[in-house]
């Protein structure tokens, strides 16, 4: 038996009259791309909100994320902030799919984010359409809650008190830094600064508890612990308290003259007991000043037997020698003796030392032995510790003082610049310059008292940044930053001086110093946006400008520049398309 098969019958188009196969709504697809709207129910404005005070911005479930402009994060937010973007079937009962989005340009000041989405959707079986559409956010302020909690009295839940008790504050001045320079106070509620320490609070004990492991990182520290109960719900069991952490730093500082005890100084490598300290880190770093042995003190060999410096590195205890020799030393070997490294011995010299202050009144000279007099030649101007008057209240090295176990004079360092030939603006002829904190001062209830603090702080500054002027291993942990004004005054005739000694291994580097650390270099750049940065509100942040889309391309976005977005349509008509993101198979980028 014959079976014949029925052929298609085709139809015309409702719109164009073309023919066409038979479909729901007897329309062709380019009659359909015109009269369907793919973006039905899709949001085209939407709202953002950004706190003010950090620059980060809102999430679900009262979170906030840190974002720069132009993100894959930040558009990632916008993206889920688009209503019926992310619903699986669209107004029709189709499903769309996000295709491609790219960032628009606004006005920097405009506080409006837009974006260009690109959409598919089946319309009906076989035909896809394809359209775009410009989404636009407006940006509102908003506190979060660290920031409101910033503003609120008694709002901290854990305090970090940090003290030192010694008479200076070149430990916190240097400890400083090291906060800026990895960032450990960004999640600290405020900072107060006093004479003899800093208070860091903290809105919870975690966050509390990740700076005291910084700080042990850094300085060599003991802590105690307290807690206070502040109120309690019988009923739910909740108990509310404030921690109180007090943190004590190591009573030794850099160029501290020490005179250990006898057991201490078997216990490392059986080095002199008459050492200075190198170096401050989570260990003491001592060294020989004669014969340039170094060795490290653990923190609990200090604390279990602590003891006094004989000497406190202080202005008023340092003298200013110049240098009229230097001769070359051979260390003989002490086989009882843990020798110093090949390193040590070569910086030894043996130099001919002269007060400043004796010149052309007498001919008093010494000659001693160095671990700095490698840095010296003959003109320098060095400081140190004059050992012939000094008394000392240590009974042992008293006796050895006078028994004549003790040089004349013990070299800390070599000095450099203005400081040097003891210029009035030396200060401001140094190269370098260092971010400060931007903590609350808690002053001195008289005022005499607090004239004399704020004179005592400024002190204590100038011979911080002498001593950083003068010990790279201290450099190695800060971040140095390029004085513009001064280094516009240095003449040719100062910088062949410089370059001359080679030698000088410890003196400041052009290399070593950074860019940009000017804050009114003009922040309406129009061709510029702003770097978001959360250290933002703790002032003393560097803010950087970077070129529209640069951070686009960086994350792999596309871009459109201020012409592309003049002539760009708020929606583009629909167009059929073959089949799902064919020209978009090459994007691997996922926003959502």
């Amino acid at each position: 038996m014959d079976v014949s098969f029925g052929t298609m019958v085709n139809v015309l188009c409702c719109m164009c009259g073309i023919p066409i196969a038979p479909n729901a709504s007897n329309s062709c697809a380019s009659c359909l791309a015109s009269t369907a709207d793919v973006t039905r129910g899709i949001s085209t404005e939407s709202m953002l909100h950004q706190c003010r005070g950090c620059q980060r911005w809102h999430l679900d479930g009262g979170k906030w994320q840190a974002c720069e402009l132009e993100s894959r994060e930040l558009m990632s937010l916008c993206l889920k902030n688009v209503n019926g973007l992310n619903k699986t079937r669209g107004a029709n009962g189709g499903k769309v799919r996000l295709i491609d989005a790219s960032w628009i340009w606004t006005e920097p000041h405009s506080m409006r984010l837009k974006i260009k989405l690109t959409v598919q959707k089946e319309v009906q079986s076989g035909t896809i359409l394809q359209q775009s559409f410009v989404v636009e956010f407006v940006v509102r302020n908003q506190q979060c809650t660290e920031c409101q909690a910033e503003f609120r009295q008694g709002s901290w839940k854990s305090l970090v008190q940090v003290r030192q008790r010694v008479g200076h504050k070149r430990t916190f001045l240097y400890l400083e830094q090291q906060i800026l320079r990895h960032g450990a106070h960004r999640g600290a509620l405020s900072v107060e600064t006093f004479r003899d320490g800093m208070d860091f609070y903290f809105p919870d004990k975690g966050k509390a508890a990740r700076f005291i492991t910084f700080l042990e990182n850094c300085v060599p520290i003991k802590t105690k612990e307290s807690k206070k109960l502040i109120g309690t719900d019988d009923k739910s069991n909740i108990s509310n308290f404030k921690f109180t952490n007090f943190v004590e730093i190591c009573p030794l500082c850099k160029d501290d003259l020490l005179y250990l005890p006898s057991k201490v100084a078997r216990q490392h490598g059986n080095i002199s007991r008459l050492v200075l300290v190198k170096n401050i880190t989570n260990c003491i770093h001592i060294i020989d000043p004669l014969s340039g042995q170094t060795a490290q003190m653990n923190v609990e060999v200090f604390w279990r037997d602590p003891f006094r410096p004989i000497i406190t590195a202080a202005r008023s205890r340092f003298v200013r020698y110049m240098v009229l020799g230097k001769d070359a030393v051979i260390v003989e070997k002490n086989e009882s003796k843990k020798s110093a490294t090949r390193r040590n011995r070569m910086k030894l010299a043996a130099l001919t030392l002269a007060k400043e202050d004796d010149l052309g009144i007498n001919d008093t000279q010494s000659e001693e032995r160095s671990h700095v007099g490698y840095l010296m030649k003959s003109g320098d101007i060095a400081v140190g510790y004059d050992l012939t008057d000094t008394q000392f209240v240590d009974d042992d090295a008293e006796n050895a003082r006078a028994a004549g176990k003790f040089p004349d004079v013990v070299t800390l360092r070599k000095l450099y610049g203005g400081v040097a030939t003891n210029d009035d603006d030396a200060a401001k002829k140094r190269i370098f310059k260092l971010q400060r904190l931007n903590a609350d001062a808690v002053e001195a209830t008289k005022a005499r008292k607090a004239k004399k603090d704020k004179e005592d702080d400024d002190m204590d500054e100038e011979d911080f940044l002498r001593e950083v002027e003068a010990d790279k291993d201290m450099r190695i942990n800060m971040n140095l930053y390029k004085n513009e004004i001064a280094m516009k005054k240095i003449d040719e005739d100062n910088k062949s001086t410089n370059d001359e000694d080679d030698d000088d291994d410890q003196q400041v580097k052009l290399d070593e110093l950074l860019d940009g650390l000017v804050l009114d270099d003009g922040p309406d750049k129009e061709m510029a946006k702003v770097e978001l940065n959360e250290d933002l509100k703790w002032g003393g942040v560097e803010e950087t400008f970077v070129e529209e889309g640069e951070r686009a391309a960086k994350d792999g976005i596309k871009y459109l520049d201020r012409d592309a977005a003049r002539d760009l349509k708020d929606k583009d008509t629909a167009v059929p398309i073959d089949s799902f993101g064919k020209q978009f198979m090459d994007a691997k980028f996922n926003f959502i």
